[in-house]
């Protein structure tokens, strides 16, 4: 549960890190922009791996495997759709993407439910599949910039935030009763 907790503490810094990033930077040069794009499903990449390493591997975790191939794919689609498409074709990726990672979260969500701290990672799939159908559609329209990309990143870095502090009370709550020292 340590590590599950940890990771979601890192999970929720580096999302907070990326949405302050993407307000103070908005309206910086588009390669700038276009690299905060590409950063955001590379990192979901890597943490789908980091994480799918700690329990049991990606073979193990059928879930993960699919969010991280898709976020490389996305992050490549990303480069690409940025530089031809500008901001409406990143957007779109962006919305493709959340979409399909939300929906892979909700799985492992409710796989892992037993472990515990769950409920907000199973929401935050169900929100993320959600944001990604609302981005696809304003995608055909005026794209929103980075900065109004910044509130799902926000959502993200709450939710992991919220699991990995579930994660740490449940923890301290159970080694209580055990002790003693709460009745």
């Amino acid at each position: 549960m340590t590590s599950l907790r940890n990771f979601y503490f890192l999970r929720a810094g580096v999302a907070f890190v990326w949405a302050a990033l993407a307000v103070l930077l908005g309206s910086a040069p588009a390669f700038i922009v276009g690299a905060l794009l590409v950063l955001y499903p590379a990192w979901d990449a890597v943490a789908n791996v980091m994480d799918a390493q700690r329990s049991g591997g990606l073979q193990a975790n059928p879930g993960q495997k699919f969010n991280a191939l898709t976020s490389v794919i996305t992050a490549v689609c990303m480069a690409i759709a940025f530089a031809l498409q500008g901001n409406a074709g990143a957007v779109l990726v962006f919305g493709v993407w959340a979409l399909l990672a939300g929906l892979f979260q909700l799985a492992v969500g409710i796989s892992r439910r037993k472990l515990g701290g769950q409920a907000f990672m199973i929401i935050s799939g169900a929100q993320s599949a959600l944001a990604g159908v609302i981005f696809i559609k304003r995608s055909f329209g005026i794209a929103p910039g980075i900065a109004q990309l910044a509130p799902y990143a926000a959502f993200g870095c709450l939710y992991f935030l919220l699991s990995a502090l579930w994660l740490t009370f449940r923890k301290n709550r159970s080694a209580s009763l055990v002790d003693g020292t709460v009745s």
